[in-house]
């Protein structure tokens, strides 16, 4: 493995971090490795990811012949080894987070997808999962829908850290940079700790998968670029601001800007082109593992995205080929959401099955 391309991202200000979790990463030091070697800084998950690792391995067969024997429900066995992974890999990380004073060194989990548009459930699970896993540099995903974003504002007033998810445009990141706000200035108003930590996570190449047969081929693999040009210019203005300002004074940290869904779709486009064309200080790039080895095999770094980056024209020649992107975005969220929900239930499907079989084979 070469480390130059991933240590000069860093370098440059963005910090990498690995979109996946294995028990099979964790137990055989592969994930110490890419943080040692590969300037990985965090992690994040989802249920498509521990779909994949718990269904489809027989790395977490122990554990759940163990545990099935206590716990009834699917989703509670899923979350009892879900959170196992993760504060293993939060304990990892956690002397980055020591280091880095808490911007770094993050790993996140997610409330179950079935609760997108179930504010109150959403805010009680949150909670009851952070408390569970006893880590402080652990986020709890939830989803920046209309119904999510009170549960954002609500978690981030019970000083539980947290990574907004799915969301797709500008206008979308500014809701939940407001929701985080809002929860800030509750805080500082009941006089509380307002350093709570959060990320907002910007989807970038569904954009492109969603647009590449309908737009001509000159504008391929262009628009989620454009989408979060448009979205980083959005967020530097908003570190700028005088409410921001007010809340930094108070003790306050960012809500970073994290760019995720980067592995790319166009089998014509090059591998590592979202990792090269959204280099940008103050941010976050998750990252699939295949994607991250790829950067580290051949990366380059281009020029960082500025706060002086207009992506209007290129947002333009988009609509005048018939795209309505603000439409768009909310059909993306909305997709998205839904995908969530059918991965969740694959893997509550996927539990339950092998639960079964673990059952009539002790």
């Amino acid at each position: 493995m070469k480390a130059a391309a991933p240590l000069q991202l860093r370098e440059a200000g963005q910090s990498l971090w690995l979109d996946n979790i294995t028990r099979d990463l964790l137990t055989s030091g592969t994930l110490k490795r890419y943080i040692d070697e590969l300037s990985i800084t965090g992690l994040t998950s989802n249920p498509t990811i521990f779909d994949q690792a718990i269904t489809k391995s027989k790395a977490y067969d122990a554990a759940i012949r163990q545990k099935i024997r206590q716990i009834k429900s699917d989703e509670e066995l899923f979350f009892a080894l879900a959170i196992e992974d993760l504060t293993q890999a939060a304990d990892l990380f956690r002397p980055i987070y020591d280091a880095t004073d808490g911007v770094d060194g993050w790993v996140s989990l997610e409330v179950s997808p079935l609760l997108a548009y179930d504010t109150a459930s959403t805010i009680a699970q949150a909670k009851e999962l952070h408390a569970r896993a006893g880590r402080p540099n652990l986020f709890i995903k939830i989803p920046g829908t209309k119904e999510g974003l009170p549960a954002i504002e609500e978690a981030i007033v019970a000083g539980v850290p947290v990574n907004v998810t799915l969301l797709f445009s500008r206008e979308h990141y500014v809701a939940a940079a407001d929701a985080y706000m809002r929860g800030i200035e509750r805080r500082i108003a009941a006089g509380l700790n307002p350093n709570v930590r959060s990320v907002a996570s910007v989807f970038i190449s569904r954009w492109d998968k969603a647009v590449m047969d309908k737009t001509p081929h000159d504008l391929r693999d262009q628009l989620g670029i454009a989408v979060a040009k448009q979205t980083y210019r959005a967020y530097r203005g908003l570190l700028d601001s005088n409410r921001f300002q007010r809340l930094a004074n108070a003790g306050a940290r960012a809500q970073r800007l994290l760019w995720a869904s980067t592995g790319v779709k166009d089998p014509e486009a090059s591998d590592i082109l979202y990792i090269t064309s959204l280099a940008a200080p103050n941010t976050v790039n998750t990252m699939p593992e295949g994607t991250l080895l790829a950067f580290a095999n051949h990366g380059e770094i281009g020029p960082l995205l500025t706060a002086d980056d207009n992506a209007e024209e290129m947002l333009a020649r988009f609509t005048r080929s018939g795209i309505d992107v603000t439409a768009l975005a909310g059909d993306l969220q909305r997709e998205g959401a839904t995908s969530f929900v059918d991965s969740w239930n694959e893997l509550m499907a996927g539990i339950a099955a092998k639960s079964q079989t673990l059952r009539k084979a002790s």
